[in-house]
């Protein structure tokens, strides 16, 4: 027995021996493989590690391509001595002489470590003296957005949910959601479930720091986000207008939970013509929910709390801590919008009895929630009158309407003390007629389409003057440069309908609060261009000169300017006043598409032209009646090509094909045939381009008629284009995107021109894999009414029964109704649509104007001023002949006077009656 012990006792100690002479001779570290995560510790942890360490550990991920994320455990402790003697190194690449990520000792546990490749290289260092509990830290494969968890949502509806759900998410994500609505298109996100990892001691929304869900109102950290969330409390519903709406999930190595589900609708955007811009926004109603609504104060015994300043709410009001005019109480929209009334009220004390309400109040405005404007009418800070008892609802017009996303309410006078219910009225810049924005707050323009004259700084470059969601804004070169030297430019990408400006101030990139670092353009100019070579300014109707709009008054509070609807792709603001910090400047292009089948020829009016000579009149002929075979009949392609040809720059032809049984386009048969391009890998990104015979100078207007098909998601486009004799293209019609397996036909006017052109029809084919681009029966008619031309139809051979026109509804111009000291538009509404004919765009600007018209045309305009003149002559003879024979007395002089001072002053009554019901409609 005594040997036994002797013996059991000697190999324990030799096991122990081995043990420690393992650790000494480099035991620990090793090679790693990150395909499943792991852990690594130092010896002997959560103990204390031993002395004489020196233990390395390679990690590699088995894709060149991925990467390897280090998560330490809070539970950090080694030697501190600024890592002298005992430290974990980690270097990027698989040796000692790698980029050094990090030396770490103390107490305190590294962030987050990730590798640029696939390899980390680990050494931990341990001297004789002073050890500790060690590290502990997880590795694993770094999952990103981009591969593992992001996606892109399109359809009409669906669900979003974290990875996993509705099982607990996995560590160390960051997955973006996008949702991409079509134009006129809104989006409502609906949460259903919410549980993320809490932050024990957050303050606000967005002090979340280890899990959290964030909600942009566009492209992730490009246009304004809308809040940061975790914990269990769901996020509010929210309604998107910009076309984007994103949603950004952080998890980090630690907890975690359930995840979160919601839903998404897109819903048919409702714009009338005669809305009024007075809708609650949602204070009664609880629309905004309680954590939008915050305060300076509030009193102690929890029974004024600032969610119960909701309007008629029956439990008290929002009352602060102390009654002072420096209190407040504030309103975060989630997004921008225009602000038009506030109805007040007070409240009775459920305790006491007592009466308690405001009597005057101030307003302030933000766009971020930290750069404020407080509210003025003139030079002065305006004073809003409010209650004079505690239950009545004032309402209080804003005299001139903004935009803002954060309001906040400072009473300076009350009864008894402060007390507060309200309501807050107005909508969104979108609701009006052709006003969405086309890009530049949710980032769905890029920086490429982006520029400017000059730039100051990297930091000030057009790619930051955002409106509201960048943090600083445009500057040029020059602080004080020549008026209307500088300009700022946005390229939409394509034509469109474009319908007024949105400007911003901006503030320098150091944040500073001085008044140097904010700026902002008081007047500015705007000019538009199809092409980005030929400029022509926004024009003022009175004074038949560009128009001077009235730019802001302070670097944060947005304005908006408002003009007749133009066709455009580029736009360019020209500032001639700004601030004495100089010029700085966000912006927003509001607008809309143009008709799918309304012809940009159609619709432009051209830049002033040079006047003719006197000669010049001898050239105006009358428009032929026809047209030369070639582009007067209707080319089937069944013979051919009908004297149009494949463009030669173009990497892709249309290729001939037979019907094959399928439904035949409008006015064909079983055996016609038909221009195609195919989706495949091959054609992706490619363009087919098939070009008409010349159409000769003086011939036309034409109507363009042709039967198309594009099926298949994301096919890209079919374009019809004008070529002039330099090459110079301009675009007449678009169609984008899957239009269903059906014929359809499509109708665009071909404008008169004096100099010759082409006709390009263009199919464009972008990353699909299957689909077509077709079309079929083109044919240049001199016949077709151009009213007719302007209206889209559906593509039915003409004997089958039923067939009707399909009719796009037309947006009518919004009417500013506005003067330059009241910059919005006072109520929003909107008139009938102008009675002006549409001018038809003549390619050659430099031609004169008297090419164009027609002789009949001129005749009327010769005889109209003959009448003028006649009856200048005939009034002034019967003038003379009455004063000579006193036939019109004082009587009649007083009684024409009388006249018109009746009309003037009706005119001022009824001014004064619209100024009333505007003012008395929310």
């Amino acid at each position: 027995m005594d040997l036994y012990t002797t013996r059991s006792g000697f190999l324990l100690v030799l096991c122990l021996m081995s043990t420690a002479h393992g650790n000494e001779g480099g035991g620990c570290g090793g090679q790693l493989d990150a395909s499943d995560a792991g852990y690594i510790t130092s010896p002997g942890y959560p103990l204390e590690y031993p002395a004489h360490q020196n233990c390395l550990w390679v990690i590699t991920a088995p894709e060149p391509s991925q990467r390897i994320v280090l998560n330490f455990n809070p539970h950090f402790e080694l030697e501190k001595l600024d890592c002298r003697y005992d430290f974990i190194e980690i270097r990027d690449g698989n040796s000692e002489s790698a980029d050094l990520l990090g030396k770490h000792c103390s107490n305190i546990a590294p962030p987050p470590i990730v590798s640029s490749g696939p390899v980390l290289h680990i050494k931990f260092v341990s001297d004789y003296a002073h050890q500790g509990a060690g590290f502990s830290l997880r590795y694993e494969i770094l999952r990103t957005g981009s591969d593992f968890c992001s996606r892109n949502f399109t359809s009409q509806s669906g669900v979003i949910e974290s990875p996993g759900f509705p099982d607990k998410y996995p560590h160390n994500l960051e997955c973006n959601f996008i949702i991409v609505a079509p134009p006129r298109m809104d989006i409502i996100l609906t949460f259903l479930t919410f549980d993320l990892e809490n932050d024990p001691l957050i303050i606000g929304e967005s002090d979340c720091k280890y899990d959290w869900l964030e909600l942009w109102d566009g492209l992730p950290q490009v246009g304004p986000m809308i809040g940061r969330y975790c914990g269990t409390k769901p996020p509010p519903e929210i309604h998107s207008s910009t076309g984007l709406l994103s949603l950004t999930f952080h998890t980090d190595m630690a907890v975690a939970k359930d995840g979160f589900s919601a839903r998404y609708n897109m819903t048919q955007k409702q714009v009338s013509n005669s809305f009024h811009c007075s809708t609650p926004f949602g204070m009664e109603s609880k629309k905004i929910s309680d954590e939008q609504i915050t305060a300076s104060s509030s009193y102690t015994d929890g029974r004024w709390s600032p969610r119960q300043a909701r309007l008629n709410n029956d439990d008290n009001a929002w009352t602060p801590s102390d009654d002072s005019n420096k209190e407040y109480i504030q309103v975060d929209l989630n997004f921008l919008k225009v602000l038009t009334g506030i109805a007040s009220q007070g409240a009775i004390s459920k305790q006491t009895q007592t009466s308690y309400f405001v009597t005057t109040f101030k307003l302030e405005v933000s766009t971020n929630g930290e750069d404020w404007m407080m509210y003025r009418h003139g030079k002065n800070h305006k004073i809003f009158h409010a209650n004079t008892d505690p239950t009545e609802v004032v309402l209080n017009r804003i005299p001139q309407p903004v935009l803002a996303r954060f309001v906040r309410i400072r009473p300076q006078s009350w009864q008894n003390g402060i007390a507060l219910r309200f309501e807050l009225y107005g909508c969104q810049i979108t609701d009006a007629p052709c006003s969405e924005m086309q890009g530049m707050l949710s980032g769905l323009l890029p920086e490429a389409q982006i520029s400017a004259s000059s730039t100051r700084d990297l930091h000030w470059n057009p790619g930051e003057a955002r409106l509201v969601g960048s943090r600083s804004g445009w500057f040029p070169s020059s602080t004080q440069p020549p008026a209307g030297q500088e300009w700022l430019q946005v390229d939409l990408g394509s034509p469109r309908r474009v319908h007024g400006i949105i400007t911003q101030g901006a503030r320098g990139g150091d944040g500073g609060s001085g008044a140097e670092n904010r700026a902002f353009v008081r007047k500015y100019r705007v000019a538009h261009s199809l092409t980005g070579r030929d400029w022509t300014f926004a024009m003022d109707t009175k004074t038949s000169q560009p128009k001077i709009f009235e730019g802001n008054t302070h670097y944060d509070a947005p304005e908006v300017r408002r003009f007749e609807e133009i066709p455009a792709q580029f736009v360019r603001i020209y500032p001639e006043k700004w601030s004495p910090a100089g010029i700085g400047m966000r912006m927003e292009v509001l607008g809309c598409e143009l008709q799918e089948t309304t012809s940009l020829a159609s619709s432009i009016t051209p830049t002033s032209p040079v006047p003719a000579e006197s000669g010049t009149t001898q050239r105006v002929v009358s428009a032929p009646t026809t047209t030369p075979s070639s582009l007067g009949d209707v080319c089937n392609f069944e013979r051919g090509l009908c004297g149009w040809t494949h463009d030669p720059s173009s990497g892709l032809n249309w290729s001939q094909r037979g019907t094959g049984g399928r439904d035949p386009p409008a006015g064909s048969d079983e055996s016609g045939s038909y221009l195609s391009v195919e989706a495949s890998p091959k054609t992706a990104g490619q363009r087919a381009r098939l070009q008409s015979p010349e159409v000769g100078p003086e011939r036309g207007p034409f109507c363009l008629l042709f039967s198309y098909q594009l099926q298949g998601e994301g096919v890209g486009s079919l374009r019809v284009l004008l070529r002039a004799a330099d090459g110079d293209e301009t675009q007449l019609w678009v169609l984008q995107g899957d239009q269903g397996h059906a014929w359809k036909q499509g109708r665009v006017t071909l404008p008169r021109s004096p100099r010759q052109y082409q006709v390009i029809m263009e199919g464009a084919l972008d990353y699909a894999s299957r689909g077509h681009i077709w079309i079929d029966n083109i044919h240049m008619s001199s016949g077709t009414p151009l009213d007719e031309c302007s209206q889209p139809f559906e593509a039915f051979p003409p004997d089958v029964p039923g067939r009707r026109p399909v009719f796009i509804e037309k947006e009518r111009p919004f009417a500013i109704g506005h003067t330059e000291a009241d910059p919005l538009f006072l109520g929003w509404s909107t008139p009938g649509p102008t009675l002006e004919p549409p001018v038809t765009r003549v390619l050659d600007k430099d031609s004169a104007w008297l090419y164009t018209l027609d002789p009949i045309l001129l005749t009327i305009i010769v005889m109209s001023s003959l009448g003028v003149l006649l009856g200048a002559v005939c009034a002034g003879l019967l003038l003379y002949c009455s004063c000579s024979y006193g036939g019109l007395g004082s009587r009649g002089s007083t009684t024409l006077e009388n006249y018109n001072f009746e009309l003037y002053d009706g005119i001022k009554h009824k001014v004064k009656l619209n100024q009333q019901r505007c003012c008395s409609e929310a």
